[in-house]
């Protein structure tokens, strides 16, 4: 199914006129040492500053709790527009076009060329668009498979390898215990599906020169759609929403059998369901197309310099000492528990003691390094927000009123190319 194919992006209407007069040399010079500010959400961020601040006295950083994903993205967006944004920023890989678009993070291309190397080629397309670089990637969630080991091995299940295994793993399961389910997948999910998507050669969102490709609803996506429909058609999956009090139930129980997510997931259900510590495992997630094991994202972010810095040379060096550097790199998983987007990162996060919801697979790591060797870049556009509320409400209405589920599809395609034309650009398939 999956079609492989270089992804290509520009983003259009980007003004970065104002960037020629920021710079600044590297010292503190006659007014003290250069003061930079500093927003982010991660746990411990406090302590990052700390240490730098301790051992570099001529760039001195400031931070402040930014309050997660979407309140620091809007807030962002609002400081950026009255010119007095932070130096520096946390922004998740989802609003980072979008972010470019509302012009908030500067051009760094020319003070990051040492260190693209650090990062895979699917890492560094994260936040590289149409050949000029606006983040640094810090942490990613490469998408994999969390399932119950032991209720795989009682119930006489193969784990799935392909898709179509993950199929005939889910009638095995319903035949020999109706009242347990592979896994649910709801509409709200959109990473997922978009990850999905990608995963079997679609491109939501991509452009070139100043024309943007919408295709949400091009062939691969739709394949997908009609996948996923037939096995709820089939009662093999549960949509029903993740973490309610019904869900977190039945991973306690041993009801739910497992979760293809992404390397973060183990935490999120040990936060839930800690009893049942050392019952599960990760595996790569399901392919298309056995032999490619190529996976996008699901989840991550990037430290960005912003258009209102007075010194990105020096914001940008903050930035690569804590994302590609060795001590850095250390910080993001032993301080911060992330899992670090540089490929030196991960290579030391195999040392490391697997997570708690699974102390006895202890090659967990290595096999999160694996699977993050071969990753591929979801493309996200300027209305992400839009596409995933119509995504989700269009999906939803599919499966109640027992709709196809390509109309979904096909209908968040229309929003969002109506929403980008409104909003002014060129959209070569509208």
């Amino acid at each position: 199914m999956r079609i492989r194919r270089p992804v290509v992006i520009a983003v259009i209407g980007l003004s970065i006129a104002g960037l020629a007069g920021c710079s600044a040399d590297g010292s503190g010079g006659e007014d003290g040492p250069v003061q930079l500010e500093y927003w982010a959400w991660t746990a411990d961020s406090q302590a990052v500053v700390d240490q730098w601040n301790e051992e570099n006295p001529d760039i001195q950083v400031k931070y402040t709790d930014a309050g997660g994903g979407t309140d620091s993205s809007a807030k962002l967006v609002t400081a950026a527009r009255a010119g007095n944004a932070p130096d520096i920023a946390l922004v998740e890989y989802t609003t980072l076009p979008a972010m470019i678009v509302a012009d908030v993070p500067a051009d760094i291309t020319e003070y990051v060329s040492d260190i693209q190397d650090a990062f895979t080629e699917g890492t560094w397309a994260q936040t590289t668009f149409g050949g000029v670089t606006y983040g640094i990637p810090q942490d990613v969630g490469p998408m994999a498979n969390v399932f119950r080991a032991d209720r795989f091995e009682e119930l006489g299940v193969a784990v799935p390898t392909t898709w179509q295994e993950f199929r005939a793993a889910a009638e095995a399961v319903k035949a020999a215990d109706p009242a347990s389910v592979i896994a649910a997948l709801p509409p709200t999910e959109f990473g997922f599906w978009a990850g999905v998507a990608t995963q079997a050669g679609a491109e939501w969102w991509s452009s070139e020169g100043d024309e943007w490709t919408v295709g949400i609803a091009d062939e691969p996506s739709l394949e997908v759609a009609d996948f996923f429909e037939q096995l709820v058609a089939d009662g093999l999956i549960s949509t029903d929403p993740l973490l309610t009090p019904e869900y977190n139930a039945a991973l306690n129980a041993g009801t739910m059998l497992s979760w293809p997510s992404a390397v973060w997931a183990p935490s999120v259900i040990e936060s839930v369901a800690a009893e049942t510590s050392g019952s599960w495992e990760m595996a790569p997630l399901p392919q298309w197309t056995e032999g490619d094991a190529a996976v996008p994202y699901q989840g991550g972010s990037a430290l960005v310099v912003t258009t209102s810095s007075d010194h990105p040379e020096e914001a940008t060096k903050f930035a690569k000492w804590l994302n590609a550097s060795e001590e850095g790199n250390d910080i993001l998983i032993n301080t911060q528990s992330l899992y670090p987007a540089a490929t030196i990162g991960q290579e030391m996060t195999e040392g490391n003691e697997p997570p708690p919801l699974m102390p006895q697979q202890t090659d967990f790591y290595n096999v999160a390094a694996q699977i993050a060797s071969d990753t591929i870049p979801v493309t996200w556009g300027p209305n992400v927000n839009l596409a995933s509320s119509v995504f989700g409400d269009e999906l939803q209405k599919a499966i109640t009123n027992g709709t196809p589920w390509r109309d979904a599809f096909i209908a968040t395609q229309e929003a969002v190319v109506e929403d980008m034309v409104k909003s002014g650009f060129t959209v070569a398939n509208q």
